[in-house]
């Protein structure tokens, strides 16, 4: 077992430090640094680690470059793990969920549905890494002690498109890293952990976060939210209502080397060509978004799971659509009533009325959109797979729309 930690331990320090090193040299403003006008207050790190327990870690993993060698790269892939109660106490907690579009996977919903409760960590990886993050967040919990009987929660995007996404990059170790990794406190965004290879809206995606303090009068409650976010066309970003994804005449996906071989990239242009967004705007929704919401309100399954479909409208407000093509699955759970799962005969709950539940449905939805603009101003232009280069969202040119239609 000694041996094990040590092992975490190493990982955890070899994925970290280039992370650390890269944003102590060169830090990216976030949403409220620029002065984007959203509404309502933030907790201290405005991150779904606001709510008091919940942790979150990543494991990042960049390498190679060039042509895509099925097994070999360029890999532009990760896992991020959030822990409801953080590593020292797993204790179910109650949970809702909600799919806006189904065309993606969160395991363990079912049992969600079925009993209320979650039971562990919520994952959040590629597509084709959920089987390597399921078996390895169950042998996790062997390692850790816990009962031999568990169904992760692991959810996906794609990011095939600038990863090597069948090469199977993501390992058990690199799930062990993410976990034991897991903090409170700031997250890091953008492209990081399961969000490293992702596109959204266009432009670089990844892991955003946000969160928002309801007034004393309607509890005094926090609400998190994490975001993996990998949806949407560059024509209908909006940011506070500002279409930002039409102000910026140039495509955020462009060809740095010979055209790409996907079907899903015909027509990409090539980076040295005249600047234009025709590619972008004619783009069909191909991508997915995983979103996480934490609170310490006290509340029930049925409530979380109507809090859960609360952060659609932030997807919405944001420009996203739920095409047919993407996966939109939305997870919520409560960190209050620390005895949800008490084997102890009848057990007393606290539960907010349904009449007071408004001000957290708001402060998801704001919280939400937020999130995704943090992930795309956190994310750096990225070039993977067949040289494909994503533009990360330029800060310049969102100020500058923000200024043109009044709201700066």
């Amino acid at each position: 077992m000694l041996t094990f930690r040590i092992f975490l331990l190493a990982i955890t320090l070899i994925n970290a430090l280039p992370l650390t090193a890269q944003d102590a040299a060169k830090p990216r403003p976030r949403a409220r640094d620029l002065g984007i006008p959203f509404d309502g207050t933030t907790g201290i790190n405005n991150a779904i680690t606001d709510v008091a327990g919940v942790e979150v870690g990543h494991t990042t993993l960049i390498s190679g470059s060039g042509r895509l060698v099925r097994g070999s790269g360029p890999v532009r892939t990760g896992v991020t793990a959030i822990l409801p109660r953080g590593r020292s106490s797993t204790g179910p907690v109650f949970s809702g969920w909600f799919a806006l579009n189904g065309n993606g996977e969160m395991t363990g919903t079912t049992w969600i549905t079925e009993s209320g409760l979650l039971t562990g960590p919520v994952m959040i990886t590629n597509t084709h890494s959920v089987g390597a993050v399921h078996q390895a967040v169950i042998e996790w919990n062997m390692r850790s002690g816990e009962p031999l009987w568990s169904l992760p929660v692991v959810a996906e995007t794609f990011d095939g498109i600038l990863s090597d996404i069948n090469g199977f990059h993501v390992k058990a170790e690199h799930v062990f890293s993410a976990l034991e990794s897991a903090r409170s406190g700031p997250v890091a965004e953008g492209s990081v952990g399961g969000g490293t290879g992702m596109i959204c809206n266009g432009f670089k995606g990844g892991i955003g976060t946000s969160s928002r303090k309801v007034s004393a009068r309607a509890g005094g409650y926090t609400v998190g939210v994490l975001v993996q976010c990998n949806y949407g066309g560059q024509s209908e970003l909006r940011i506070v209502g500002v279409p930002v994804g039409r102000e910026i005449t140039e495509s955020g996906l462009c060809a740095a080397g010979e055209p790409p071989t996907s079907p899903f990239l015909q027509g990409l242009p090539s980076c040295t060509a005249p600047t234009s967004s025709a590619f972008a705007r004619e783009r069909s929704e191909l991508g997915s978004i995983i979103i996480v919401v934490a609170t310490d309100a006290p509340l029930l399954p049925h409530q979380l799971n109507r809090l859960a479909k609360r952060a659609s409208l932030g997807v919405g407000r944001q420009g996203g659509m739920a095409g047919n093509s993407s996966g939109d699955i939305f997870i919520a759970f409560s960190t209050a009533n620390a005895s949800a799962a008490a084997d102890s005969g009848v057990v007393t709950l606290q539960m907010l009325p349904n009449d007071r539940i408004d001000a957290l449905f708001l402060a998801t939805i704001r919280a939400t959109e937020e999130a995704i603009t943090n992930a795309m101003l956190a994310a750096d232009t990225m070039t993977g797979a067949d040289d494909v280069r994503v533009l990360g969202l330029p800060h310049n040119k969102v100020v500058a729309a923000m200024k043109k239609f009044g709201r700066m």
